[in-house]
């Protein structure tokens, strides 16, 4: 009798994983970014300092023993500054993408989904669509100018204004995609079967669009730690005694000739977590990709 042996069943996870793992760019920006979560968690164990102490007899010290990274003009630890400041702004855009991400899904679907519900769903997918669009226009610049004097340049307000200006362009590509779904035949069945439309919307649109917004959720974060450390540059958001990355270039720009680690560590570590999440979205684009042949055959 012959004996028939099939291949073991693989999760969904393990397959996403061996494709994943397949490209090396990708697993490299994976390593980095962890790197820099774990520099972000543990960083701070290994120095005496927090990033408001002062040390009145180190004055933009350069590089030592007891400060490995410098010193400010302030007498700030510029490798507890880092620490905290890298936190901040991974915290941020980590948030921000979220918020945007979750906000995005659940208004492109229930516009895309309205719009196959006869003629009054239809009035209501354009009047959705009419308030995404004129959103998109508002001058967001204005806006967060008002939040940063209204907040005081706390990061929470920062993160409710970045999350109220950066959630329409994931909801207009979301609508596209899921206005295709919504002819599925699953949908059509949920319709008939009198299933009511936010279950619709949450059970069975937005899983099957779990890829584009795993995506959409990498790439948002790169673009958010630049719009924060250019807004915390220019004044406009992280403001002292708090710091984070776009603070602390700020801080460093004035001194680059001087004091050229001020702004050294800080641009390393942005480049570093830019360019680590640029590889892990890629990664994830093609490892949910059927299509893509990168990170080869599943």
């Amino acid at each position: 009798m012959t004996t028939i042996r099939t291949a073991p069943r693989r999760g969904r996870a393990a397959l996403l994983w061996r494709r994943y793992r397949r490209s090396t760019p990708a697993v490299a920006g994976l390593a980095i970014f962890a790197t820099l979560v774990s520099f972000t968690l543990v960083g701070g164990l290994f120095t005496p300092y927090d990033h408001t102490d002062v040390d009145f007899t180190a004055l933009t010290q350069g590089p030592s023993a007891e400060h490995p990274f410098g010193t400010t003009a302030g007498g700030n630890d510029v490798y507890a500054q880092a620490v905290h400041g890298l936190q901040r702004s991974l915290l941020i855009a980590v948030s921000v993408s979220l918020l945007t991400t979750l906000t995005a899904a659940v208004v492109g679907s229930t516009a895309a989904y309205l719009g196959g519900g006869g003629t009054w769903g239809r009035r209501g997918e354009r009047a959705v669509l009419g308030v995404v669009h004129f959103l998109m226009v508002v001058p967001a610049f204005l806006i967060l100018s008002l939040a940063s004097q209204w907040g005081s340049g706390d990061y929470r307000i920062l993160i409710l204004a970045l999350s109220a200006l950066g959630w329409m362009t994931g909801a207009r590509v979301v609508w596209t995609v899921v206005t295709a779904l919504r002819e599925r035949e699953y949908v059509q069945a949920a319709r008939f079967m009198g299933v009511r439309g936010p279950v619709i919307v949450l059970r069975h649109l937005i899983p099957n669009i779990g890829s584009l917004l795993i995506v959409s959720f990498t790439i948002t974060v790169v673009s958010v730690v630049q719009a924060e450390t250019a807004l915390s540059f220019i004044g406009f958001g992280v403001q002292v005694p708090d710091v984070s990355l776009g603070t602390m270039l700020a801080d460093g720009a004035s001194s680059m000739t001087t004091a050229p680690w001020l702004l050294t560590v800080p641009a390393t570590l942005l480049v570093l977590t830019t360019v680590s999440l640029a590889l892990v979205g890629d990664g994830l684009r093609d490892a949910l990709d059927p299509t893509s042949q990168a990170g080869g055959r599943a």
